[in-house]
């Protein structure tokens, strides 16, 4: 078992802030996604393989991650950050520390609740400094003081769990070994298929099954690397949009013409 300093414990709190606190180039489609921010806290721990590894084991789940509406079925950069510094730190498998991500994340839907409150009063704010004419204050409302709170509520309770909740990892795992780590592990590794599945039902949907079909077969019989694999994909990809694009005009024009017939 690893020592986690209060230096690391701040990091993994700055790392937590900057994935969910919408600032423009990090966040929401970058650092949030726990193989990025687990990759990162791993690296904080002096770990960055093993952290990137466990990173995304938790992302499998969040394959199929959809936040509409404003809202959080979970955080999963929370569940990022602090599942892959408790498995580093606890030196747990991928599947123990799956099973401890899962609801961390959901915990973290507490603190987008929070935000999503709280930040309605700076909207207030806004209206005053309009009221005022004094517009060049309206980026206060709208950009520090959010942020302020953000790092608050996200910043310091992650590096406090962070901290603190690694020092009392080993000793919650001797409590839990045997049978109920053994439920854990399962369940840990039955997660991802969760999240697979999800996506799948995204693809599964009209032409895109041609495409799932098409890729399991080469992927099993083609015997060919995943990165192999990833290229070919985004060929054909590219190559569908395209095609895709050029015959909407053609079709359109026929659309056209066959109105102007019945018109006639």
């Amino acid at each position: 078992m690893e020592k986690m300093t209060i230096i690391q414990a701040a990091l993994c709190g700055v790392v937590y802030w900057l994935a969910v606190g919408n600032l423009p180039f990090v966040g929401l489609w970058s650092l949030q996604r726990p193989l990025v921010c687990g990759m990162i806290t791993g690296l904080i721990l002096g770990h960055p393989v093993q952290g990137a590894v466990i990173g995304a084991t938790i992302n499998l789940v969040y394959l199929g991650f959809m936040s509409a509406g404003g809202s959080m079925p979970a955080d999963m950069g929370l569940a990022g950050v602090l599942g892959t510094a408790y498995a580093i730190v606890g030196g747990l498998d991928t599947d123990t520390a799956l099973a401890l991500a899962v609801p961390i994340g959901i915990l973290g839907t507490i603190v987008w609740a929070g935000r999503m409150t709280f930040d309605c009063f700076f909207v207030h704010i806004a209206d005053k400094y309009i009221e005022k004419e004094q517009y060049n204050k309206i980026w206060r409302a709208n950009v520090l003081f959010p942020q302020i709170m953000c790092f608050l509520m996200t910043a310091i309770p992650c590096a406090l769990a962070a901290y603190f909740g690694s020092n009392y990892i080993q000793g919650i795992l001797n409590m839990l070994s045997g049978k109920v780590l053994t439920v854990f592990q399962i369940i840990g590794g039955l997660m991802p298929a969760l999240g697979i599945a999800i996506t799948l039902q995204y693809i599964f949907k009209g032409e895109s099954k041609v495409f799932l079909f098409a890729g399991f077969l080469l992927a099993v019989y083609s015997k060919l690397p995943l990165l192999t694999l990833g290229i070919i994909a985004l060929l054909v990809a590219v190559v569908y949009v395209q095609v895709t694009s050029a015959m909407e005009p053609a079709e359109a024009a026929v659309i056209d013409d066959e109105d102007d017939e019945e018109d006639d």
